[in-house]
């Protein structure tokens, strides 16, 4: 449908003298200073003519006439008319003057107007800027809203009107207008109606905003071709938002960088009927510090009874936060908030090295850094080292060590070290690193170290006595203790040791060897008197540990 030939009743009633002050005037026929017309139109009323006009004197005397758009130049008039009244201004000298038309037929017409001022200066024939439009008005006087305050139980707003039709030919009757297409504007929005027999239409829509001026146009119809149709007055209507409230799972998360937490709860609305269940709402995690003002976390929706999951990520942290259920615009319901804080924990990143000397002693070496520039070291950070005997459970601590911090910035290492006695000789090892809120706990992977108790059972030496010079056999088994049980260790190179007679001093000879059952292997040539010791007392590599010496005295002749 075209709509061209509807105008806005405000825009209507507010033309006046100075609106086409911009166009030329017509000046008077005698000296300038005399009558000069402004404007001729009919500010859609019906059946009447406005002429602004001003001049030097009063005006005395006003005549406007009427030609149709298609007659020719210097055709017959279509009608006049001098029955003027001052409608405006404060004295003659200015202003508006209207006066009733009455025309035969409807349609648009060219205005002249004829002007005489108290001195009698006239001017004849002046063009108006504007046509008479002498053609049916439908207006629509006013509009009705239902419940003309809605509210969160009360959502849907029916608008009614009469939609009225008036022939500038006869402008005191007005009938109902019946067949005319209704334009209804609801602030974000048009709905369609259509007028009845009785002019009477309705319609119905649900606000989306708290306060909205209502308005209706009326449309062109086959019922009144050429009709114009005027905008209705504004209806103000504002919705009544009613209090939320909302509950949480828990008020603050503690996630580690690239976690996601979980926030459960429900939100209600508070109506005439008591709280009850606030479904189809958005619930969101704001931030709401400085340097974190509008991050959102998080954000779902309550079902249908009002519940609510929601996910929060650890893309942002957010110390200072809030849980808030709807949006500002909403047309029935308030916002309600609830304190949050979520604090992000960034990954950290180790690595350690460990062994056990031939004496049982623990040497552990590593170190720990951090990627993300939010994250910041704890004023004194530290690594515990722990032991297991699976690698999987029953962790227990065995040391404190501090990390020295000499970069204090990302991606640089920051290290540990420390070494302690210790008599787990079998067992795993790991390093963890005791975070912060800032900084995420992080663990090394179990290292098994283990050194096994050792021992030489059944050793001596033969013959006894000896000549001199003559070969001395090593008889003895060498072992291993594997939980509580000794082992033959097959390849193993205990220590064979000689002291003098009269010597306070043992001296090494040679290493043995062992065969398969863990049995000594090996000859030395006797020269004197003395003890024989053995032991497995060398470099053990990272599986034995050392034993004790055991003796054996030879006579040599």
């Amino acid at each position: 449908m075209r709509r061209s030939t509807f105008l806005a009743a405000a825009t209507a009633t507010t033309l006046s003298a100075t609106l086409f002050t911009g166009l030329s005037p017509a000046h008077a026929d005698s000296a300038s200073g005399g009558p000069v017309l402004s404007d001729a139109d009919g500010w859609y009323e019906p059946g009447l003519i406005f002429v602004s006009a001003h001049s030097d004197r009063p005006l005395t005397h006003i005549t406007a006439h009427f030609y149709p758009l298609d007659a020719p130049a210097g055709g017959p008039e279509a009608g006049s008319t001098e029955d003027f009244t001052q409608y405006t201004g404060q004295d003659a000298t200015s202003g508006t003057w209207r006066a009733p038309v009455h025309l035969a037929d409807l349609g648009d017409y060219r205005v002249t107007v004829d002007l005489e001022d108290a001195s009698g200066a006239t001017v004849t024939g002046a063009l108006s800027p504007h046509t008479l439009r002498y053609r049916t008005l439908i207006t629509i006087p006013g509009l009705t809203a239902t419940p003309a305050v809605p509210d969160y139980l009360h959502q849907q707003v029916t608008v009614s009107g009469t939609a009225l039709a008036t022939d500038p030919r006869h402008p005191d009757t007005s009938t109902p207008a019946a067949g005319v297409p209704v334009d209804i504007e609801t602030g974000r929005g048009r709905v369609d109606a259509t007028t009845t027999a009785d002019g009477r239409f309705t319609a119905a829509f649900v606000p989306v905003r708290t306060s909205v001026d209502l308005t209706a146009a009326p449309e062109e119809s086959v019922n009144y071709p050429g009709a114009i149709g005027l905008l209705s007055p504004k209806q103000h209507l504002h919705t009544t938002q009613a209090p939320v409230r909302l509950t949480a799972s828990t008020h603050a998360l503690n996630l580690k960088q690239g976690a996601t937490g979980t926030v459960t709860g429900r939100a209600e609305i508070q109506t005439t009927s008591g709280w009850q269940p606030l479904p189809h709402t958005s619930v969101e995690l704001f931030g709401t510090a400085p340097t974190g003002s509008g991050i959102v976390a998080g954000q779902t929706t309550t079902d249908s009874q009002g519940a609510y999951t929601l996910h929060v990520s650890s893309d942002n942290a957010a110390p200072a936060a809030q849980l808030v259920a709807g949006t500002d615009d909403l047309p029935f319901q308030q916002v309600a908030t609830e304190p949050f804080g979520l604090h992000v924990a960034y990954t950290t990143h180790m690595d350690m090295s460990a062994e056990l000397t031939d004496t049982s002693s623990l040497k552990v070496s590593g170190y720990v850094y951090y990627e993300d520039a939010r994250a910041h070291w704890p004023t004194k950070p530290t690594v515990t080292l722990q032991y297991s005997k699976d690698g999987k459970s029953g962790w227990k601590n065995a040391a404190t060590v501090p990390v020295k911090i000499r970069y204090n910035k990302p991606l640089f290492e920051e290290e540990f070290a420390r070494s302690l006695t210790t008599t787990n000789t079998n067992v795993y090892w790991r390093a963890q690193f005791n975070g912060n809120p800032d900084l995420a706990t992080s663990t090394t992977k179990p290292v098994h170290l283990y050194r096994y108790a050792t021992r030489v059972t059944g050793f001596h030496a033969t013959p006894d006595p000896v000549r001199k010079n003559q070969p001395i056999r090593f008889a003895g088994t060498l072992q291993y203790k594997n939980g509580t049980t000794w082992k033959p260790l097959d390849g193993g190179s205990p220590t064979l040791y000689f002291k003098p007679r009269g010597s306070t001093t043992y001296h090494y000879v040679s290493e043995l060897g062992t065969d398969k059952h863990g049995h000594l292997v090996g000859t030395e040539t006797a020269h004197q008197d003395g003890t024989w010791a053995v032991s497995l007392s060398r470099e053990t590599e990272n599986h034995y540990l050392k034993s004790a010496q055991v003796t054996d005295y030879v006579d040599v002749r």
